[in-house]
């Protein structure tokens, strides 16, 4: 399974879903590959957002060597599930992916918490250390329905 978080700058929310997937898929042996982008090119090359390592790090996820890059349209062909942070994500990647754009594979990370209700997790770049930490939380209990979903399990009799 491979996985890509997409947001607009790649250093806040996407890192945070690319490290806290990739943690819990790893715990579990899973062999998920996940990765992140952002819509815009305001950030490429720059390590994720000082506050988002912070977060991260607190709860046992280093992210430190993440490095931003912008959304290509063959992301839509290379990965199995894209999921976005907001709707103007939704739309841009919908837009940057031209006539490789697949509806069945794109949604809203928070579809996995409240299907088909399209909320947002806000971008917590302008506000302080606390936003960050909520949107470590809404990113997290997504990710465990993610794995809920995408994992296959074994029943060894």
């Amino acid at each position: 399974m491979k996985i890509l978080m997409v947001c607009l700058g790649n250093i806040c929310r996407s890192p945070l879903a690319e490290g806290i997937l990739q943690h819990k898929a790893d715990l579990l042996n899973l062999g998920w590959k996940v990765d992140s982008a952002g819509t815009g090119a305001y950030h490429i090359g720059e390590p994720p957002h000082h506050l988002s390592q912070k977060v991260a790090k607190g709860n046992g996820i280093n992210i430190s060597h993440q490095c931003a890059r912008q959304f290509a349209k063959e992301d839509m062909e290379h990965f199995d599930r894209i999921y976005v942070m907001d709707a103007s994500n939704y739309q841009d990647v919908k837009r940057m992916s031209k006539d490789l754009w697949r509806e069945d594979k794109t949604d809203l990370l928070l579809n996995e918490l409240y299907p088909g209700e399209n909320r947002g997790i806000p971008d917590p770049w302008y506000g302080t250390e606390e936003g960050y930490h909520q949107v470590f939380d809404m990113v997290s209990k997504a990710c465990d329905n993610i794995i809920k979903k995408y994992s296959v399990t074994t029943t060894i009799i």
